[in-house]
């Protein structure tokens, strides 16, 4: 989100963190799930010569509703979100970032110009179609699909999940509000390398940067350490005030060192079991273990800083808002950027007040990244803003399936 977004993910997770230590765990219980309930999936056929290509083309599934995106319409309907993310796309595929980006793209057929006609087909279909059967009769008619190879080259993909926080802050440091957020450093792009990692920058407990390189940078304080690192793990966050104002704070960069998960720290030293592992838990441990914290929060070195955006939306690595349940991040050397994908996965949903798993499909644009979204098997999956979408997104981590569509030559 450019949370996690360039670093984001940015997730990211974030969860990330806890996720990508799991791995083999997902693969081996989740992918057995999404098999058991559907249809064989869409053949990957090899369209070029290059054995690395992390998108295949693909042909359509035998059953014609695979794909049946159920959200867009309806009295909880979301079209209006999925449109403004279609527009948020095209907004980008008219900068120079975009050309840039399309023209070192490693499927010579998928074109920014394809992409754009692509996007612009596809916004015509949601607006005149009646129902997700008739967009996606549509859809099967004139577009074909690339599927990602995934992790495996079988085409298996995690997911994982990222939102925006909502945390109390204060404009200036007081006695409850102790750990700041800091901006970027106008002579950042001058520090040498290794750039210093947490330990060395804030401190083992959070509280010494004002004696190093973070004097002066300190654009919030929040009330809970927890907070302020899951800020960064984010890459956003909306932070409210005692008078009741609100701004939001958004990825602004990050030191040159690799993102440790603090999930597989905790799953290494046996503090917690690997089986089952979410962000909540990670969460819960730290803070019921408050004296873990100066240990293990500065394992991961990676240190983010912010920008105040003054309550703008959560923005992406393409420099565009990121939409709710219409977004998602990946690796950006390997995917096209602001393309028309769709996902198959199981997704978690509240039902009263409980968390439960459903297998669906979704519409997205891909308009993010993050420091943990690497390879072609890695999606991160941008669910919203506030507490409800942090339990949703701490609970994706599941096997499933990415598809780019693009109109037929």
């Amino acid at each position: 989100m450019q949370s996690k977004q360039q670093y984001s993910h940015k997730l990211t997770k974030l969860i990330l963190t806890t996720y990508l230590c799991c791995l083999p765990l997902i693969a081996c219980n989740n992918q057995q799930q999404v098999s058991q309930e559907n249809q064989p999936s869409p053949t990957a056929e090899p369209q070029t010569s290059s054995t690395t290509a992390p998108l295949l083309q693909a042909s359509l599934p035998q059953k014609n509703n695979y794909f049946l995106d159920n959200q867009i319409w309806g009295e909880n309907g979301d079209k209006q979100n999925l449109l403004a993310a279609i527009d948020n796309s095209l907004s980008y595929l008219q900068t120079s970032q975009s050309k840039a980006a399309y023209q070192k793209y490693i499927i010579p057929e998928i074109t920014k110009e394809r992409v754009e006609k692509s996007l612009i087909r596809f916004r015509e279909l949601v607006v005149n179609s009646q129902n997700a059967e008739e967009l996606q009769a549509a859809v099967n008619k004139e577009f074909v699909l690339y599927k990602s190879i995934g992790s495996d080259n079988q085409g298996n993909i995690l997911f994982t999940g990222y939102y925006k926080p909502i945390y109390q802050a204060s404009r200036e440091q007081t006695s409850e509000y102790r750990y700041p957020v800091y901006r970027l450093p106008d002579d950042f792009k001058n520090w040498s390398k290794p750039h210093p990692t947490r330990l060395e920058l804030e401190g083992a407990d959070a509280l010494q940067a004002d004696k190093g390189k973070l004097k002066g940078l300190e654009l919030y304080w929040l009330k809970s350490r927890i907070d302020a690192f899951i800020a960064q793990v984010q890459g956003s966050a909306v932070l409210e005030f005692a008078d009741g104002t609100t701004t939001s704070i958004n990825y602004a960069g990050n030191t040159d060192h690799e993102y440790v998960s603090l999930g597989k720290e905790l799953i290494k030293d046996g503090k917690l079991e690997q089986e089952g592992i979410t962000l909540e838990k990670v969460i819960n441990y730290l803070e019921e273990n408050p004296e873990s914290q100066d240990e293990y929060l500065p394992r991961n070195p990676r240190f983010i800083f912010f920008r105040d955006t003054k309550d703008a939306a959560a923005i992406g690595s393409l420099n565009v808002p990121v939409t709710p349940e219409r977004s998602i991040a990946t690796d950006k050397s390997l995917m096209p950027p602001g393309a028309l994908a769709i996902i198959r996965a199981r997704f978690p949903f509240i039902n009263q007040g409980e968390i439960e798993q459903r297998l669906v499909s979704r519409y997205v644009l891909d308009q993010d990244t993050g420091g943990a979204i690497k390879s072609p098997g890695r999606v991160d999956y941008y669910i919203g803003i506030g507490k409800e979408a942090g339990d949703r997104a701490g609970a994706i981590v599941n096997q499933g399936e990415l598809y780019y569509l693009l109109l037929k030559d």
